[in-house]
């Protein structure tokens, strides 16, 4: 009889080396190995017998003795039946991934028996003992996963149909034409093919869950910093003729930090007496006049602070020039002037004349030539940057310049430009990791050929990379040449022993509270990502359109019948158009099944720790039944010496006239009593009466 064989690799049957259509093809319920059913010597009887068909390598021979047409047939049928009972028992085994799974399996084909190293089951054990961070990581392992190149999605960006993909893998994807979803094949928006936006919620919970793993393992890692919108400060603008469009008598508000305008580097929580924990990167403001309350960028308007013959403090990035080129840890930034903003023209967008190195642009080479770190915010108006956030300003971080030059200009006209790269111990707002910036080389600028009034830096920077403390000033910083505010003293004294918050949650539980609606703000219950990357329930998020249709009907005053209108609907935190989303919304899965993963072990958690303060309580009052046992029984006894004691004092009282003691004598004496019965912890008693009766 010939010997049954499967499908090669190719899809081609190893005994008739023809490729099987898929109907002829069947797998085997054990280990998934395609079979040609026409070359089977014993093919399944019907369609309903090849759900659970077994090959001939799986399936134990119905006589012992009598010999299998397989490749297998020198194994024993012992040998068959462990090897497919062991299989079975990794596929029933929950506690493993599939991953794990498929290891095994492959090691019991190519060995026959599993080896398990006992030291890696007390490993596994020890990090299930640990605050937990392996096991996260392990979570996003399993739930997170870009399609394209299989590894956690860095600067994740998540579809409408609720995948979530590298922002780079992406890119690349419709970089080659491609307008669908890689998994499911859902059209995606052209809007977000154009933009793809970055979903700040995953990358700050990869992030956390990489400190974590950092921190369980013994290796240092940064403090992770909770930023919420808790504690919001007043409102730049009070007045009510500021609440209507352009904030014409707008108040600016309050100062909430205790720097100089000209202070360099970061705001740190000495500086910010209000909420104790300085600016963080990654903080949002809702406009420029709130950004410039927290200090982070003081103009309201320019897009450089500094002074020509100081340096630059901060420079924020707004779209305000089309020559800029926006790559997250380094840009090309583009100068001030060179524009006719006479009369009425304060919003003329037009080159009329060329850039020169002085007023602000000269403050920027200023801090290039001297090293110094420069603050950058990111507005939303830059609408060409995938790293500029969807609304309002956002802190993030610090910046160097390391080259400026001139060169003409998209409008034919010269303009001067500056080469930031970033330099900061806090990771980047758009990462998901948890370490700040390492020293890395310069990117390669293509215009530097044709430029002209090159400056490149000579000697060592002011701020610069330490290989123990990070990024910090290796020369003493400027000195502010503008009065401070200065905060109260008690204030200032107690930033330094400030705790931040979150510091007695466990891991997971703050994992869990980074997954929160932006709408309930409680942990998301079927989360839907919009295209513009912000999180919502699914109830809350419907609940907020409830009441709008998608088209509004219309009819003329003659009775005819006018084209439907599309009713715009805008996200609650960002003004993007969400109409077409809400029509058909998915749940991202894979936050979903995070975040019942997440409750489910918090839940365990909890409830192993009430049974141990069970058992500690419950322990407890025993101890302190024994201890009060103890007690009345002392305290008995030392009643029982008080009686005695007390009876042999007054018994054979002295004669103070036979042996010729005098009252004074007597007292004496019944004061060494007294302190002797007060020794033995009994009551004290006196021997004022048997003086008295020696004195007669």
């Amino acid at each position: 009889m010939a010997l049954d064989l499967p499908c090669d690799g190719e899809g081609a049957c190893m005994v008739c080396r023809a490729v099987p259509y898929q109907a002829q093809v069947v797998r085997c319920g054990t280990c998934a190995t395609p079979w040609h059913v026409e070359c089977l010597s014993k093919p399944p009887e019907s369609l309903a017998a090849c759900a659970n068909w077994q090959c001939p390598d799986c399936s134990l021979p119905e006589d012992e003795g009598a010999a299998v047409p397989s490749v297998a047939a020198a194994s024993s049928s012992g040998e068959k039946a462990d090897l497919i009972a062991a299989i079975r028992a990794i596929e029933a085994d929950a506690s493993l991934n599939e991953r794990e799974k498929a290891k095994r399996r492959q090691a019991l084909v190519s060995g026959g028996k599993v080896a398990v190293d006992k030291d890696e089951e007390e490993d596994k054990e020890t990090q299930g003992k640990t605050d937990g961070g392996d096991d996260v990581l392990d979570l996003f392992d399993e739930k997170f996963t870009c399609a394209f190149c299989m590894q956690l999605p860095d600067r994740p960006v998540t579809t409408p149909c609720g995948h979530n993909f590298c922002l780079k893998c992406f890119q690349k994807w419709v970089g080659q034409g491609k307008h669908t979803c890689v998994k499911c094949r859902f059209s995606i928006p052209p809007k977000m093919l154009a933009q793809p936006r970055i979903n700040s919620a995953l990358v700050v919970a990869i992030r956390m869950a990489k400190t974590a793993k950092s921190a369980t393992s013994g290796g240092s890692t940064n403090v992770y910093h909770f930023i919420q919108n808790e504690n919001r400060p007043e409102k730049a603008f009070t007045t009510e003729r500021a609440k209507k469009a352009g904030k014409a008598n707008a108040c600016s508000g309050q100062i909430f930090v205790t720097i100089p305008p000209d202070h360099f580097g970061p705001i740190l929580a000495e500086n910010e007496p209000k909420r104790k924990q300085g600016v963080l990167v990654g903080e949002t403001w809702e406009d420029r006049m709130e950004c410039r309350q927290w200090g982070a960028h003081f103009p309201h308007v320019a897009g450089i602070a500094g002074q020509s013959d100081y340096g630059a403090q901060s420079v924020a990035l707004s779209g305000g020039y089309e020559d800029d080129e926006d790559h997250g840890e380094w840009f090309l930034y583009t100068g001030s002037g060179g524009r006719d903003l006479s009369g009425n023209k304060r919003t003329n967008k037009e080159q009329a004349f060329d850039q020169k190195f002085d007023k602000l642009n000269a403050a920027l080479r200023v801090s290039c030539l001297k090293g110094y770190p420069v603050r950058v915010v990111r507005s939303h108006k830059e609408k060409r940057s995938s790293y500029a956030p969807e609304t309002g300003v956002r802190y993030d971080g610090i910046y160097r310049i390391e080259k400026c030059w001139r060169k003409f200009g998209v409008q034919g006209f010269k303009v001067c430009r500056y080469l930031f790269v970033r330099c900061d111990n806090d990771p980047a707002p758009w990462t998901s990791d948890e370490h700040g910036d390492l020293p890395r080389p310069l990117p390669d600028v293509e215009e530097l050929n044709g430029a002209t009034d090159i400056t490149v830096r000579k000697g060592s920077p002011a701020w610069d990379f330490d290989g123990e403390r990070g990024w910090r000033w290796m020369k003493p910083p400027p000195i502010s040449r503008k009065s401070m505010t200065n905060g109260n003293p008690d204030d200032q004294k107690s930033t330094r022993k400030a705790k931040r918050r979150g510091g007695n949650l466990s891991v997971r539980e703050r994992l869990l509270k980074e997954f929160s609606c932006l709408l309930c703000r409680g942990v998301m219950v079927l989360p839907l990502t919009t295209p513009c990357g912000h999180n919502f329930c699914q109830s809350c998020l419907l609940g907020e359109f409830a009441d709008k249709s998608f088209v509004r009907e219309r009819t003329f005053t003659g009775g005819r019948t006018l084209r439907a209108q599309k009713i715009v609907k805008r996200c609650p935190s960002c003004p993007v158009d969400i109409s077409e989303f809400l029509q058909k919304p998915q749940v991202n899965r894979d936050i979903m099944n995070l975040i019942e993963s997440l409750q489910q072990i918090i839940e365990e958690e909890n409830m192993d720790q009430q049974i141990v303060d069970d058992t500690v309580l419950e322990k407890s009052s025993e101890v302190d039944d024994k201890e009060e046992a103890i007690l009345v029984e002392e305290s008995n006894n030392l009643e029982n010496r008080r009686h005695g004691l007390e009876g042999n004092s007054n018994v054979d009282i002295l004669n103070a006239e036979v042996i010729g003691i005098d009252e004074k004598a007597a007292t004496d004496t019944s004061g060494l009593l007294n302190s002797e019965l007060s020794n033995n912890g009994t009551n004290v008693f006196s021997l004022e009466i048997s003086a008295k009766r020696m004195k007669k």
